[in-house]
């Protein structure tokens, strides 16, 4: 099954789902070292987002965000790719310039489809998700 949305970033990431349903502030959040969420009782605190595609509403916070971003792919520690429900422009920003492909605004709400582990494959060069 594959999913039409709008290419925030460019490139194809496959991986397993990583669904969070709280939106997500990079600088803060998400350690860059690790890549683990160490944000008290955020929706997915503990949990390691690199190699996953990690699929949340929006981001938040700080335009240091993209940056962080930028330290996560450089670690080996960023996501495979990113879906949202809406992109604001510090996650596009910080997708573009870690070359993390990225979509927003599927014709399907992401939440009601995925589960956490599902294999999919995000092609941010045609906007598309798609699901085994």
């Amino acid at each position: 099954m594959q999913i039409n949305g709008r290419s925030i970033a460019r490139g194809i990431g496959e991986g397993e789902v990583l669904l969070c349903h709280d939106a997500i502030s990079f600088l803060g959040d998400i350690d860059p070292k690790s890549g683990i969420c160490v944000a008290p009782k955020h929706a997915i605190e503990g949990k390691n987002i690199a190699g996953k595609v990690l699929v949340f509403p929006q981001g938040k916070g700080s335009t240091v965000g993209s940056y962080v971003l930028l330290q996560l792919a450089k670690n080996g520690k960023a996501p495979a790719a990113m879906v949202n429900v809406e992109a604001e422009p510090i996650i596009a920003v910080g997708a573009i310039i870690s070359k993390i492909p990225m979509v927003d605004k599927l014709e399907k709400n992401p939440f009601d489809l995925l589960k956490d582990g599902m294999k999919v494959k995000v092609d941010g060069d045609n906007g598309t998700l798609s699901m085994a």
